[in-house]
C-alpha cells in the first residue's frame, strides 16, 4: 500500500513553530492548491483546496527559515487523518506530515535551502518559539481554538 501526496503551492500564511515537550521543533503551514476547468457552460473555473502541512526536525526549521505567505512550495509527504476534542465534540483534521519540502522561487540570495535530507538537530532557527500542548501519542501540535475551520485568507 501507498500512502503519497505531492503538492505544488502557496503558502496561505507564514508557517508557526512549535516546539513537542521535547524540544523537537514542528512547523505547520498551509498550502494553497488550485486548477482550471471549463464548466457545462464551458466558461472558465477556479477551484481552490488548502492543504493542512506538518513539518518536523529540520524540515521545520527549513520552512521557518525560507518559506513565508504566498511562497511556492513544492511539498511530498504522507495523508493523515486525527481526531481530537473541542468543546466536548469530536473533531477531525486531515494534514500532510512532510518528508521533503522545497520553495520553488528564485532567491535573491546566492544561497540554496538546504537539503531535505536528514542531518543532526541542530536546535536551528526558531523565528517563532510557541509552545503548545502536544499530543502525548502522536507528538502533532494539537490545534489551536478557532484555526482548524479558518480559511487562511
Amino acid at each position: 500500500m501507498i500512502n503519497k501526496v505531492i503538492l505544488v503551492g502557496r503558502l496561505g500564511k507564514d508557517p508557526i513553530l512549535r516546539n513537542t515537550a521535547n524540544g523537537v521543533p514542528v512547523a505547520t503551514f498551509s498550502v494553497a492548491t488550485s486548477e482550471s476547468y471549463k464548466d457545462d457552460k464551458g466558461d472558465w473555473q477556479d477551484k481552490t483546496e488548502w492543504h493542512n502541512i506538518v513539518a518536523w526536525r529540520e524540515k521545520a526549521e527549513v520552512a521557518m527559515k525560507y518559506f513565508k505567505k504566498g511562497s511556492l512550495v513544492y511539498v511530498e509527504g504522507k495523508m493523515t487523518t486525527r481526531t481530537y476534542e473541542q468543546e466536548g465534540q469530536t473533531k477531525y483534521i486531515t494534514e500532510i506530515v512532510a518528508y521533503a519540502i522545497r520553495g520553488l522561487e528564485k532567491r535573491e540570495s546566492s544561497v540554496p535551502p538546504p537539503s531535505d535530507n536528514d542531518m543532526p538537530n541542530s536546535g536551528g532557527h526558531n523565528r517563532t518559539n510557541n509552545s503548545q500542548n502536544m499530543s502525548s501519542e502522536t507528538g502533532v501540535p494539537e490545534p489551536i481554538a478557532g484555526e482548524v475551520d479558518d480559511l487562511p485568507f
